[in-house]
């Protein structure tokens, strides 16, 4: 029975030290901290994004697997999604900078020089999309 148990223990710090490096690899190669960083000129305070991005990695893992029901107003679960609406954003923002995917698609569908017309599209697109999702769906 504690050999089960050891293994199951094992097999689960494999696997949450996998995904792990995966997401700290990410974060690395997308450089959105340090972009981040430079964009606010907060350099100063890089202990505390390191303490941030460690803190919301452990507690959204461990709310991920616990049960946990937080009963929460909705004035309360509002700046928290748009706190996480920030930062999908922000990733898919760093994404989209690091593969340089906004100018070669300008540049295939002819719209050179207005890549300002095409962000505001993706960004109402996804704005409208989620109020429509939210107000009519659920």
């Amino acid at each position: 029975m504690i050999g089960k148990w050891l293994f199951v223990a094992l097999v689960g710090l494999g696997g949450g030290l996998t995904v792990g490096a995966g997401f700290v690899a990410f974060l690395a190669v997308l450089g959105i901290i340090p972009r981040l960083m430079q964009l606010t000129k907060t350099q100063r305070f890089i202990q505390g994004y390191e303490a941030a991005v460690i803190t919301g990695a452990v507690v959204g893992g461990w709310a991920t697997l616990s049960e946990v029901h937080l009963h929460l107003s909705k004035w309360l679960v509002l700046p928290i999604g748009l706190l996480a609406g920030i930062f999908v954003g922000m990733l898919a923002a760093a994404l989209t900078e690091v593969l340089n995917v906004l100018p070669i698609l300008t540049k295939r569908i002819g719209m050179d020089g207005k890549i300002i017309l095409l962000l505001m599209a993706i960004v109402l697109g996804k704005v409208f999309g989620s109020l429509f999702h939210w107000l009519i769906y659920i």
